[in-house]
């Protein structure tokens, strides 16, 4: 088996909030790049990249370049794949958009690999369980207004949703007692019993997130999530340390090594993962068997389409972000029924990319 053809698209999708129904700014579009991998045999594997922003261009570029360097390689070796990528890109990785090109390739051949063996990619990397919980992501956003927020919050508990997650460092004029109310509100929205968590996206320093995450910790969250600067292992470290409530992290790091530094200063205490910056599947995995050695529990960020898979595969997966960005790239996407995800059975990564999509990858145009 060898590769034959890569292909790739951007695809712009509306940026609308289905979960609850949210606001959001008119125009606004999720732009992702879509990855077709095609063997000598037939067999199409698929893989989705994206945070380019103003460099969505430049990343469907690199996607196309690194894929020209495989184009007669066995695309079940991985490993192979992967180091022969890294040393063709030098020293411009392995974070940035490099990460974001290789990811894209890399769950595109893990696809392919899971169909030539007419297995799902779950089963492949480990087949721990066949179903995991999921939480709503993206409704309860920092940008809505409180009587918003609180509303949407009491709709996703009546769509069925038992775990949900909201944001804090508010835009505009806030106050630790402002965010504290915020909290308060939804927590009453809610009632005691559903999972909540709260993503501030490394808007605080640090000593911000002890004073405010002290006093909210009498709402019960479940994780406050990169509550400082991604890379300020000791300042995380010393706010995870002054909390009861634990502290979720990594979204944001790339590749393998940081994730050591982080998990070797006890920076988090449950371990996020985001697949493109990772750098794929097989950097996914290793970053989860690091963390599982720490005695941490995994999350993911983003795709659940594909995370469904990795996060069901391991011993330490404990939940996924059920956040529906790339839901409108497929025919057939894995969604949640009462905050629960179920693994596709077909083979690979079960999923297919709508006609028209194919149909550009298709024509190479």
């Amino acid at each position: 088996m060898k590769i034959k053809r890569i292909r790739s698209e951007i695809v712009k999708l509306p940026g609308d909030e289905p979960l609850a129904n949210g606001t959001v700014a008119p125009g606004t579009t999720r732009d992702l790049v879509c990855v077709k991998i095609t063997t000598s045999d037939g067999i199409e594997g698929i893989g989705v990249s994206f945070f380019g922003a103003a460099m969505t261009n430049a990343l469907k570029q690199a996607v196309d370049d690194l894929g020209a360097l495989i184009i007669g390689d066995d695309p079940r070796l991985t490993e192979r794949i992967a180091q022969k990528l890294r040393e063709a890109a030098s020293s411009c990785g392995p974070g940035g958009v490099f990460s974001l090109a290789l990811s894209a390739i890399d769950t595109a051949l893990w696809d392919i690999k899971g169909k030539a063996l007419g297995t799902p990619v779950a089963q492949l990397l480990g087949g721990h369980r066949d179903k995991v919980p999921a939480y709503a992501s993206g409704a309860l956003m920092r940008q809505q207004s409180l009587k918003e927020v609180e509303k949407s919050a009491r709709t996703l508990v009546e769509r069925g949703w038992t775990s949900m997650k909201t944001q804090l460092a508010l835009p505009g004029k806030t106050s630790p007692e402002i965010e504290v109310n915020r909290i308060k509100v939804i927590r009453e929205a809610i009632g005691p019993d559903i999972q909540l968590m709260c993503d501030i996206n490394q808007r605080w320093n640090v000593y911000q997130a002890i004073e405010i995450g002290k006093r909210i910790e009498q709402y019960n969250l479940h994780w406050l999530e990169d509550v400082t600067t991604c890379d300020d292992y000791d300042g995380l470290a010393r706010v995870t340390h002054a909390l009861k409530t634990p502290v979720a992290g990594g979204e944001y790091v790339y590749g393998i090594a940081p994730f050591r530094q982080m998990l070797e200063a006890r920076s988090v205490d449950i371990v996020m993962i985001d697949l493109i910056r990772a750098g794929g599947i097989t950097q996914w995995m290793k970053i989860a068997g690091m963390a599982e050695a720490f005695n941490m529990p995994v999350v993911s960020h983003l795709i659940p389409e594909v995370h469904v898979h990795l996060i069901a595969a391991i011993p330490n997966g404990e939940i996924v972000e059920y956040m529906p960005w790339t839901k409108e790239l497929f025919d057939n996407p894995p969604v949640p029924e009462k905050s629960w995800m179920t693994v596709p059975s077909a083979p690979g990564l079960g999923l297919s990319f709508k006609k028209d999509i194919n149909a550009k990858l298709d024509s190479g145009k």
